[in-house]
């Protein structure tokens, strides 16, 4: 499995739309799953992660123009860039 880590802050005035945002979201070709964390130390602070089947299903996803449309809506509710953390998933457990 291979998947991504990302820190974001949302814009202040943007919370409520970048929750929508998430919650239309569907999984993405390849993907297995995907998590959002609010921070305690800061409401405004996110981690998302999305965990796909193997680093190609990863890179074709990133590659998209599904992908890229995706970025941008959440782009326009942050305020600044992503902080990205790619690499390789080795262990995990799941109930």
């Amino acid at each position: 499995m291979y998947g991504t880590i990302a820190k974001v802050t949302a814009r202040p005035d943007k919370i409520d739309e970048l929750r929508a945002l998430a919650a239309q979201l569907t999984l993405a070709p390849g993907q297995i799953a995907r998590y959002v964390y609010r921070m305690d130390a800061n409401p405004q602070e996110y981690m998302l992660v999305a965990v796909f089947e193997s680093r190609e299903a990863y890179q074709a996803n990133a590659a998209s123009p599904e992908q890229h449309q995706r970025f941008m809506a959440l782009r326009a509710l942050l305020t600044a860039d992503p902080e990205w953390h790619d690499g390789e998933i080795v262990d995990g457990q799941v109930r």
